[in-house]
């Protein structure tokens, strides 16, 4: 929590972000950019660009506001309904922080710790929705420094990404990057996903 000093702060900075968002057309502005630059494929070396185009659109302290903004705690962020925002404004940053806060941390912890990854764990799970069962997997990276990363997606989304992962690497691969174990699993994997893909009856 913030103590009394903090939440005035706090409280000051968020005034100034609310008062940058509330000029014309900025609001649709920082969402479009937001939107666009957090799908880019190089956004994890990209990130500071976001934060630079972020304070060209609403000036240095404001810009710099809302990249800390969307990737606080959630403690400190529910501090932000307590300011009294104009409604607009308040919608449009609960939105942010859940559709890009992620990706902009995940982004900033990469540049902090850019040591690479020691290892991962992989599992599956099933979660019920209106139109039935889906099949998700649960993705775990560890950096060098120990800190985990968790990913939950979709297996549609994790499948695209592997074969992407495949393709991408497959074009530069030359025959002593691998080992013919890897090679023979990738296969095998392969040929499970054929046979699981095929209609039955």
């Amino acid at each position: 929590m913030l103590d009394h000093e903090e939440r005035f702060l706090f409280r000051e900075e968020i005034l100034n972000l609310a008062n940058a968002l509330g000029e014309a057309g900025a609001l649709d502005n920082v969402e479009d950019l937001l939107a666009e630059v957090t799908t880019s494929p190089r956004f994890d070396s990209d990130v500071f660009t976001l934060e630079r185009s972020l304070q060209v659109m609403l000036g240095s302290r404001a810009g710099s506001t809302l990249v800390g903004l969307l990737t606080v705690t959630r403690e400190v962020f529910d501090e932000v309904g307590e300011v009294g925002l104009p409604p607009d404004v308040h919608e449009r940053l609960v939105s942010w922080r859940a559709r890009f806060g992620l990706a902009i941390d995940n982004a900033l912890n990469f540049l902090n710790n850019p040591d690479g990854i020691q290892g991962h764990n992989f599992g599956t799970q099933l979660t019920h929705a209106e139109g039935g069962l889906t099949l998700q997997g649960r993705l775990t990276l560890v950096r060098y420094n120990n800190e985990p990363q968790f990913f939950i997606a979709d297996a549609d989304v994790l499948l695209t990404m592997a074969a992407d992962l495949m393709e991408r690497l497959g074009e530069h691969l030359e025959p002593e990057m691998l080992e013919p174990e890897l090679v023979t699993r990738l296969r095998e994997a392969v040929d499970l996903i054929e046979r699981r893909a095929k209609p039955r009856g």
